[in-house]
Order: C-alpha cells, then structure tokens, then sequence
C-alpha cells in the first residue's frame, strides 16, 4: 500500500474529475487511474461510481473518505512529532508564495495566541496548496478566490471565510510611462510590452479574465513570463514592461517607482479566503481560526 493512494483518492473526491486530480497530483491521467485502481484492490471495494458524470464516490468510497483523511492528517501529526515539533501546538499552512512573502508574518503576530505555538508553511501553486489541503497534509488553506475561478471545496467539509480583498492592477516605471511604450491599449502597429504570469499560477488566469473582459482589446506582447509577483514587480520596475500586481506587493515600500496605467480598465479585485476541515479539531487549528474570525471581525 502507498501513501499516495490515499492522497490521490482524496484530491479525487474532492474535485470529483479524473483529468483535474490528475493535474493536481502531477501525473498523467492513465496513472493516476492505476492507483486508484490499486487502492479500490487493496480496500477490497469499488470506492469511485465510473458511471456517473461528474465523477461521484461510491457509498463505500463516501465512507472510506473520511477513514483516508483522518489517516493522512495522523500521519503528518506522527512525522511532526518524530522531527520533534509538539504537534499539538503546531500550526501547518499552506498558501501562494505572493502571500507568504507579503502577508503572513502580520497575519502570524494577530493569530498566534501564544509564543509556544509553532508553524510551517507550505508555499505553491493553487494546485499544490489545494491538494495538500485535501489531502489533510495541512490544517489552513489560505488562498485567492475570484468569482470566475473559485477554488472549489465541499461547503460541508470545509469552514471558509474571507480575510480580506485586494486589487490587481496594471503598473508600470515612470521612465517606461514617458517613453510612450506603456500607454494602454497599445495598437496593432506599436503593442505594447506584458510582463506575465506563469500559466500554472492562479493569477494567470484572473489577468486573463480582465484583458478578456476589458473594454477595449489589448495589443502587447509577452516580454517576460514568470511565477513570482515580486519577480514582475522588480522587472516593470526596470522598466521591461506592464505587470499586473496585487495591493501587497507594495508593502513596506517595495516598488515605490510604479504607477498604475490603464485608467482602471484592467483592475480587477480578488478575496483572500480561509479554509479549514471541520473535523480538524486540534488545539492550534482551532486557536489561530477563534483569532482569524475576531481579527477579521474588528477590521
């Protein structure tokens, strides 16, 4: 038997569709059917209703589901407790890296109710954190959420709620402004230079939307692709191009030779939203969320 059964089977019944929890795990679809296969063997049970669309569980697949994630959550208590971190008072999350760099360590000093409280951090894409959440490998999934791409989690699992929201805008350097390169629209014969995002980051998709959606159609080129917002910011403010970037990103001064462009054609705004399982009741789960509700309630 593999751990990773468990997690595949899981990410499955969470997003109910075999080529998206193939994504989410980072393996063909043709393999990723094999190990659920090779878990169904080893329960000694069909866990997974193949005749329906979407995907469903079976009623032995609902039960077993809640076996699997309490097995994964015991298992990293267990590893947390062998690298002797007090896993009772240890708080693991996992959110984006343009989160983690920006927000965190203010979120940490309102939720952290005491000093002999730890955590780690699991920093990646919206594929990564999701999974891991979904899998019980960590106890909060902090992440973005925008109305055309929501993060899909069953509402009667998983507690939710929004921290807070954020705009993307469009920024680009003085110099870049007066050159005349970074007038948006652009036009077909002068376009003008994008500094994007990765495909596989969340905000790929949100950017998407708004240059679909704009007004007016868009003419640029991709001068630079990468994951990291912080990366775009550095280089729009170099002057190699327009980034798109979240209200964060200029915190404690960072990036203080940006002007947003675009007139507010290309803003969009995002929620930054919480989740944690409802059977999740250790004592550092439940701390930090009582802290994040009253934080959030006062703001």
């Amino acid at each position: 038997m593999d751990t990773r059964w468990f997690q595949d089977f899981v990410t499955l019944a969470e997003v109910r569709n075999f080529t998206r929890a193939a994504e989410i795990r980072n393996v063909s679809q043709a393999a990723f059917s094999r190990r659920v296969q090779a878990l169904e063997h080893w329960v000694g049970a069909k866990l997974i209703d193949r005749t329906a669309f979407p995907t469903r569980l079976t009623a032995a697949g609902e039960r077993f589901r809640t076996v699997a994630v309490g097995l994964l959550s015991q298992i990293a208590d267990a590893k947390a407790e062998i690298g002797d971190v007090p896993s009772r008072n240890h708080l693991r999350i996992a959110m984006p890296y343009a989160l983690a760099t920006t927000r965190l360590p203010e979120w940490w000093g309102s939720w952290s109710p005491d000093a002999g409280m730890s955590c780690s951090v699991e920093v990646g894409n919206v594929h990564d954190t999701v999974s891991a959440f979904s899998a019980g490998s960590v106890d909060l999934l902090i992440c973005f959420h925008q109305a055309t791409h929501p993060v899909q989690l069953d509402e009667a699992r998983f507690d939710r709620h929004e921290i807070g929201t954020e705009t993307i805008r469009p920024y680009a350097s003085r110099s870049l402004l007066d050159s005349g390169r970074a007038n948006l629209p652009g036009t077909a014969l002068q376009p003008v230079p994008l500094l994007m995002y990765s495909p596989s980051v969340y905000f790929a998709r949100v950017v998407e939307t708004v240059v679909d959606n704009a007004p007016r159609k868009l003419f640029g080129f991709r001068a630079f692709e990468v994951e990291m917002s912080d990366v775009l910011g550095d280089l729009a403010q170099q002057g190699f191009g327009i980034a798109w970037l979240p209200d964060s990103s200029f915190q404690r001064g960072r990036l203080e030779g940006l002007v947003p462009v675009g007139e507010g054609e290309w803003d969009i705004e995002v929620s930054i939203v919480a989740y944690r399982a409802r059977n999740n009741t250790r004592r550092a789960v439940s701390q930090v969320w009582e802290r994040l509700l009253a934080m959030t309630a006062t703001a």
